[in-house]
């Protein structure tokens, strides 16, 4: 068996694994790249741009279906052409990928192992069992894939996930979507607006990863007004039946039916793909899941000289993320032992439905007991947002009692994507809700939503502490 001996082994060259080899290399060390599957980040090949692709054609089919409210009134039907959808899905996704590609094929040949690795032992990396790879330290970015439940597995080639949706040559007739969640609800909306007949199933109540109750409902409320969404279903089964999926369900008013769907697609959550490594030949200590345990400031797995960054560690799947992660880890592994903490950025979360979704700094279900209040607005009589028919959804924001400063938000509504990004900069920051309101607000935007918020949160921040003291003596 061939040796090969490197200062920095990086496992995945996706998102996280080729920030990782940046690094490390910028920081003057060797590193080697190994990758077992195709080039190309899971955000390019089957994740962010793709959806995206897809949501921009839902988003055109619904706007040409929706105009006569304002007057405007499209004469005969709107047609779709699935074949054309998909094929215009696959050609930029694979331009796309194309991109990420190109900076693949400047990291010199010597640099990229193909295959896949498993740990001999915490500083040791057998690839394919023909390369035999020493390494000062490791760098685990190996990614996710689709976690799916055991009883979906029964229904074949008709189960199929988000990196299917995107091979598809057409689109289909009916979608039964599994899992409300980002995928679920961004998928299974867009499929529903380009006339595939949806129903989309949860559990638990869950809905694109809100926690804060009064904006879930809301949000649910929104999206079952435009198609069938039950985050707290009852499937009674699921059944492979000819070409087909059937399913068994308790209706929303709650009467059971029997339907069947040419997919059923599952969007059901992630798994890290840390199973096929051989850890226990490590010393690092794992959870449940088999994930290392890990510092998410350094990205360094216990004491040792591996370090986990991006969807591997599972602790906040997205792209951005990976990125910072893989950068901290490939610094950190070039400098082992002297570890330092990097740049980690305020919580930020999208969901490209609509209304959108955006989740911000610190949850509901995280906030700090009997030590903050919620400023509201509903987007119902927001000025810019009615003038555009998008006057749908809430946004909460929640600031300190005893500081006042701003927390984190959670919003389904108009623009949420942007609005999203001021309050990620404010978290960051660690504004006041005062120092927020201090800034310019134009007219007449979607934003004024956000300063209607802050004015209600800046009001009850004052009614809190006069109540303080009366709270205090009784």
């Amino acid at each position: 068996m061939k040796i090969q001996h490197t200062d920095i082994a990086v496992i995945g060259a996706g998102t996280a694994g080729l920030a990782a080899y940046r690094a490390a290399r910028a920081a003057g060390k060797r590193a080697l790249l190994i990758e077992g599957g195709p080039y190309g980040t899971t955000c390019a090949r089957v994740g962010c741009m793709p959806s995206k692709l897809l949501i921009a054609a839902a988003e055109a089919a619904h706007s040409a279906a929706h105009t006569a409210p304002f007057g405007v009134h499209v004469d005969g039907a709107i047609r779709v052409d699935g074949r054309e959808v998909m094929a215009r899905v696959r050609s930029e996704r694979d331009r796309f990928v194309g991109f990420v590609l190109e900076g693949v094929e400047n990291i010199p040949a010597e640099d990229k192992i193909p295959g896949y690795a498993k740990f001999v032992s915490d500083t040791v990396l057998r690839v394919d069992d023909t390369l035999e790879i020493h390494a000062h330290s490791i760098v685990i970015a190996t990614g996710s894939r689709p976690a799916i439940p055991q009883p979906f597995l029964a229904l074949g080639d008709r189960l199929v996930v988000n990196d299917d949706v995107f091979s598809w040559d057409d689109l289909p007739r009916s979608v039964a979507v599994f899992g409300p969640g980002v995928i679920g609800l961004e998928l299974g909306q867009a499929l529903a607006r380009l006339g595939v007949n949806v129903r989309v199933f949860g559990v638990s109540g869950s809905l694109g990863g809100l926690s804060d109750p009064a904006v879930r409902q809301r949000a649910r409320r929104t999206f079952q007004d435009e198609f069938y969404l039950d985050p707290d279903a009852r499937v009674l089964s699921t059944t492979r039946v000819g070409d087909q999926v059937e399913i068994r369900y308790i209706a929303l008013d709650n009467t059971e039916r029997t339907e069947r769907f040419d997919y059923a697609l599952i969007a059901t959550g992630r798994r890290p793909n840390v199973d096929h490594l051989d850890l226990q030949n490590t010393s690092l200590v794992r959870d449940a899941r088999g994930i290392p345990e890990f510092d998410r400031n350094t990205l360094q797995a216990g004491n040792s000289s591996i370090f986990i960054a991006g969807d591997a560690n599972a602790d906040v799947p997205l792209l951005h993320e990976a990125a910072d992660e893989g950068r901290i880890a490939g610094q950190n592994a070039a400098q082992y032992p002297n570890v330092q903490p990097g740049l980690r950025r305020a919580p930020l979360g999208v969901v490209f439905s609509d209304p959108q979704i955006a989740l911000v700094g610190t949850p509901y279900t995280r906030l700090p007991k009997n030590n903050y209040v919620t400023g509201e607005v509903d987007f119902g009589d927001q000025g810019r947002s009615r003038v555009m028919l998008k006057n749908k959804g809430m946004l909460h924001v929640y600031a300190a009692v005893d500081t006042g400063r701003f927390l984190g938000a959670e919003m389904v509504g108009p623009a949420a994507e942007h609005i999203g990004h001021l309050l990620a900069w404010a978290v960051q920051q660690e504004l006041t809700v005062a120092q927020m309101l201090d800034m310019p607000f134009y007219h007449p935007v979607i934003e004024e939503g956000l300063r209607t918020a802050l004015r209600d949160a800046a009001a009850r921040l004052q009614r809190a502490k006069h109540e303080a003291p009366l709270k205090a003596v009784a």
